[in-house]
């Protein structure tokens, strides 16, 4: 399994190869036959969106908070709150949630739901989550390569708790936080298709993106604004009809298999 930072150096990269075309998306196939959707890199799905069509977060976004501004001391004040968590269970589960390769992923919100996530046992619902992804990760990028922003651990010189690679962190601006747009575009979608964990999803959703900064990668505000993307990006979502038939199905194969 390659690594998170290999991940989101693939993940960037898949900004200029968003012109790979997909070997089909029919979703009224029986499960075995689930039509392919095309690597635009390994491991990373071509999501549904073309380059054009993905929410522009340099245009939607206000700049990073200044380093005198009162939002920047709410981002230092929040940054040092999470350095009382280390070695806690809250802790780990930070250090966990920093993993965005697939098929471990798709369990991001297996305890909220009350259910795990397989490509054996939910294709429909495996494939919508992992193309998603790469919507809601590159509506981030406009931002993150305008900005550039330093990361806290830049900063401030604490323990960075997460697997990514430290240099490439560097490399990759903190604002806003890619994570926290997949993660929230996650909670928004599988609150469409488990309406009554509705709850239990958002609060998981929100504590995701908190697991930025507790790994000491992001700021409050990259958390704040990676949410905002997160929504963009299913709001563009909800004007593809191929999106729309990959959400109905995926609702029907969870009610299905529900009721069994």
């Amino acid at each position: 399994m390659k690594s998170t930072a290999q991940f989101k150096a693939t993940l960037a990269l898949a900004c200029v190869l968003l012109g790979v075309v997909l070997t089909g998306c029919a979703n009224t196939e029986p499960s075995s036959r689930l039509s392919a959707v095309q690597e635009i890199h390994p491991g990373i799905l071509k999501g549904y969106l073309t380059e054009a069509a993905l929410p522009d977060s340099l245009a939607l976004l206000p700049p990073y908070p200044a380093d005198d501004s009162a939002a920047f001391a709410r981002d230092e004040e929040a940054s040092k709150k999470s350095f009382t968590l280390c070695g806690t269970a809250r802790w780990d589960q930070a250090s966990e949630d920093a993993n965005l390769d697939f098929p471990a992923a798709a369990n991001t919100f297996a305890d909220a739901l009350g259910f795990t996530i397989t490509q054996e046992k939910m294709p429909r619902l495996y494939r919508l989550l992992h193309r998603s992804l790469t919507d809601a990760g590159l509506s981030t990028y406009a931002a993150k390569n305008h900005y550039q922003r330093k990361r806290p651990f830049m900063r401030n010189h604490q323990q960075v708790n997460t697997s990514e690679d430290e240099e490439t962190l560097r490399k990759d601006g903190s604002y806003p936080s890619g994570h926290t747009a997949i993660g929230w575009a996650w909670a928004l979608i599988l609150c469409e298709i488990v309406p009554e964990k509705t709850d239990a999803i958002l609060a998981r959703g929100r504590e995701y993106g908190r697991s930025r900064i507790i790994c000491n990668v992001h700021w409050q505000s990259d958390v704040d604004e990676g949410r905002f993307m997160g929504a963009a990006t299913v709001a563009r979502l909800h004007a593809d009809p191929v999106f729309l038939a990959d959400l109905a199905a995926a609702k029907s194969e969870v009610e299905g298999i529900r009721i069994q």
